[in-house]
């Protein structure tokens, strides 16, 4: 952030590194209160491993804020030592919610900001608070991100696919009604590299493991393997206004038995013919 400019005419301009990656983790890891008439406050709570980045949220902040530490029992740990950021301004909370941080339970509800925005910083925010990066137990370099909201898997999902080259298909799973979007070897080590940038602001656990990541280098015994050719709404067309399976798969590129595969898909889900462009 240039120092030339004060901190409070940028506070929230997404488009600064900073702000963008803290608006990403409050969206994820942030708690925000409202009370009677325009009391409030906005928490965070991370492990007291991680205190570093809430004073330096502390110090991004041009309202009073502080951070403390508290020590209770919790269901994983005898005794847990945390530490909490709490803010208090009511400006401040009105733009954090102006830019999308609902109050109240918000993990379905987020989506990306609608103002211009930095897009890395943004992913690598919401990545610390609620995705995993580092090996395998098998060594398999690996970069995640668990989510309840629909538009901000698909974000992850087209920016991933423009670093990466890299499609993946969303779905909830059915046990948590949530997405798990993984990437491994290749894929994970670019989104790495891309996101976990020299001097960048960030978990220091998580770009300790995201270095690791970057370094990795494929075993020459390790096979790779080509990401599965998507269909696009254009080869649909051709394929359900084909009238010879076996020409159409040599006009596409496809083998028949493909073709085959997404005329019954397209049937089962009973897909509509897309229109003539």
């Amino acid at each position: 952030m240039a120092d030339c400019e004060p901190i409070a005419h940028r506070f929230m301009d997404l488009t600064v590194p900073e702000y963008a990656y803290m608006f990403g983790f409050l969206q994820a890891d942030g708690h925000l209160y409202e009370s009677v008439g325009q009391k409030g406050r906005l928490t965070v709570e991370l492990g007291i491993r991680d205190i570093d980045l809430l004073y330096r949220f502390k110090h991004l902040t041009p309202y009073n804020s502080r951070v403390s530490e508290r020590a209770r029992s919790t269901n994983f740990a005898e005794k847990h030592h945390s530490a909490v950021w709490t803010v208090c301004s009511l400006e401040a909370r009105t733009k954090l919610k102006e830019l999308g941080l609902p109050s109240g339970r918000k993990s379905r509800h987020i989506a990306p900001p609608s103002v211009d925005f930095s897009p890395r910083d943004y992913l690598r925010g919401l990545l610390d608070a609620d995705g995993s990066i580092g090996y395998t137990g098998q060594g398999i370099p690996f970069l995640s991100l668990t989510t309840s909201s629909t538009a901000i898997a698909a974000h992850l999902k087209t920016y991933a696919r423009e670093i990466t080259g890299h499609e993946r298909v969303i779905n909830r799973n059915t046990r948590d009604e949530v997405y798990n979007l993984t990437y491994e070897k290749e894929a994970a080590q670019a989104l790495a590299v891309d996101l976990y940038y020299l001097g960048c602001l960030s978990l220091g656990r998580k770009q300790v493991k995201a270095d690791a990541v970057a370094s990795w280098t494929r075993p020459p015994d390790m096979r790779v393997v080509n990401s599965r050719r998507l269909w696009t709404a254009k080869e649909d067309q051709v394929l359900l206004q084909a009238t010879n399976v076996a020409e159409a798969a040599e006009f596409l590129g496809r083998t028949e038995s493909s073709c085959h595969m997404r005329l019954w898909r397209l049937g089962k889900s009973r897909m509509l013919t897309p229109s003539n462009q």
